[in-house]
């Protein structure tokens, strides 16, 4: 088990409270399509989505160029 930090501001005309859903809440269907060469499919194995939540993560072949 891992853990990572990341930390950083930035500024943007999108509502706080639509980013945050679509950054946290709605993430596991939002990386997918923003990511399709690096991450295949995220899903939930067991639990709702809180704490605990152990979710699978299908990366995607080869490597991940940005």
């Amino acid at each position: 088990m891992g853990v990572y930090t990341h930390e950083s501001q930035e500024t943007s005309v999108i509502p706080p409270a639509r980013l945050f859903k679509a950054f946290v809440l709605d993430s596991d269907n939002l990386i997918p399509k923003v990511l399709p060469h690096g991450v295949k499919s995220i899903e939930i194995i067991e639990g709702n989505g809180g704490p605990g939540t152990i979710k699978k993560i299908t990366f995607g072949e080869g490597q991940l160029q940005y």
